[in-house]
């Protein structure tokens, strides 16, 4: 299966707070997606890795994904080493994605700012033809994505752009609700964390709100890439409700 993107990250539900609105919108562009979890967020508070795997199908297909794989790296320790970059290699030469969106270069929760380096650099030594990986028996070809794009997470940081979500913001905060074990719920007797309070789902629409208003439009999520992005031509940058 070739995806046109794959989202990877440290946690299920990285993805959904940062990028599910950017990533519907291609699902509904009819565009191959997917998802790939580094871990199962076994070290979380709330909730248990079972209940997470099952919570993260659930946003996967409100997402409508093409696939939703898990990575089953330790969650905390994993490191950005030889081992885990070709295990990561392998599924990215395995679906070979145009585009990658990963976790965040720089944040508030190591695995993150972990996550963000391994996945970045796997994506590089993914392309190299001399690094040799296998798919169930089978040898593997060198497959590099043309470009690899960071979520911005819990740090606020300026964004190198900005994804107009504002059609999509409704069914993003579906695909948060689906985490019932990590976030805010007021029947639940599990311990209060950082993000388990109301004020952290309220900052979320805050945070896509002031994105969106950056560039004129309701909703927004903004994203981080080292090599700067090109376009064709002027036009490219305007949105088809300011053009």
């Amino acid at each position: 299966m070739k995806l046109h993107i794959l989202a990877i990250a440290a946690h299920p539900d990285d993805v959904e707070l940062s990028a599910a609105g950017t990533i519907i919108k291609h699902v509904l562009k009819g565009q191959a997606v997917g998802i790939l979890d580094l871990t199962m967020g076994e070290l979380g508070t709330r909730g248990t890795p079972k209940i997470r795997y099952e919570e993260s199908m659930n946003s996967a297909k409100i997402m409508g994904l093409a696939v939703r794989e898990n990575a089953m790296m330790e969650d905390g320790f994993f490191g950005n080493d030889k081992e885990h970059q070709l295990r990561l290699a392998k599924y990215i030469r395995h679906y070979q994605p145009e585009i990658v969106i990963a976790n965040a270069l720089h944040d508030r929760h190591p695995d993150h700012r972990r996550g963000g380096r391994l996945i970045a650099d796997a994506c590089f030594i993914a392309g190299l033809r001399k690094v040799e990986t296998s798919w169930e028996g089978e040898a593997q070809t060198a497959w590099r994505p043309k470009r690899v794009y960071h979520m911005i997470q819990d740090r606020i940081y300026e964004p190198t752009f900005i994804v107009d979500i504002s059609a999509t913001f409704d069914k993003k905060m579906e695909t948060i609700r689906a985490f019932k074990s990590q976030f805010h719920n007021p029947e639940s007797d599990e311990p209060i964390t950082y993000i388990a309070t109301d004020a952290f789902i309220k900052n979320i629409e805050f945070r896509a709100s002031t994105l969106g208003k950056q560039i004129g439009t309701r909703y927004a999520e903004g994203f981080i890439c080292e090599n700067l992005p090109g376009m064709s031509d002027l036009d490219s940058l305007l949105l088809p409700e300011l053009a």
